[in-house]
């Protein structure tokens, strides 16, 4: 048992809500930044692919809905929908940060707050998701994302791992 004086002088946690919101703000600034170069920037048609490297295209889509193609044909309210769990999902995200979580939990909840403000920001702007970077390998094509994606997809393997590994919290 710890006595007051001992918890009152306890080490700052290695990962909180600050740590969180700037790391979040810094994710969804790149995924923001690459797409402004993609739908401003670079010149891109619509559909149209620009390979980058054999298995790497860049294909500029609008995606109205949710991973793949889920809710596309629901419109404004479906935009509206998404918005909102956007906005809740990212409170949720930070307000873990506030548990103490470890350093790997940390960033992992940032990643995925990061990852829905991206996407958030794309539907409130453009009423639909900028997805742009195209894998495939021999003539399979994995579904069409963006960098937000990709961080939410980083989070959720974070998140696995300390599931599977955890790491020790500070003491």
């Amino acid at each position: 048992m710890r006595l007051p004086w001992q918890i009152m002088t306890q080490a700052p946690k290695l990962f909180g809500i600050p740590q969180g919101v700037s790391w979040a703000a810094i994710w969804a600034a790149l995924d923001q930044t690459s797409k402004w170069a993609i739908v401003h920037g670079a010149g891109f048609v619509e559909g149209e692919p620009h390979a980058i490297l054999p298995f790497l295209d860049f294909t500029f889509i609008w995606n109205p809905g949710i991973s793949y193609g889920l809710l596309d044909g629901s419109g404004d309210t479906g935009r509206w929908l998404l918005s909102g769990l956007a906005v809740l999902a990212i409170g949720y995200f930070m307000w873990m940060l506030k548990a103490g979580e470890t350093a790997r939990v940390g960033i992992a909840y940032a990643l995925l707050a990061g990852g829905a403000l991206g996407n958030l920001v794309d539907r409130l702007w453009y009423g639909a998701v900028v997805d742009f970077v195209s894998l495939h390998w021999d003539g399979y094509y994995w579904y069409v994302f963006n960098l937000a994606d990709v961080w939410i997809s980083l989070a959720v393997a974070l998140l696995l791992l300390d599931l599977i590994r955890p790491q020790k919290t500070p003491d």
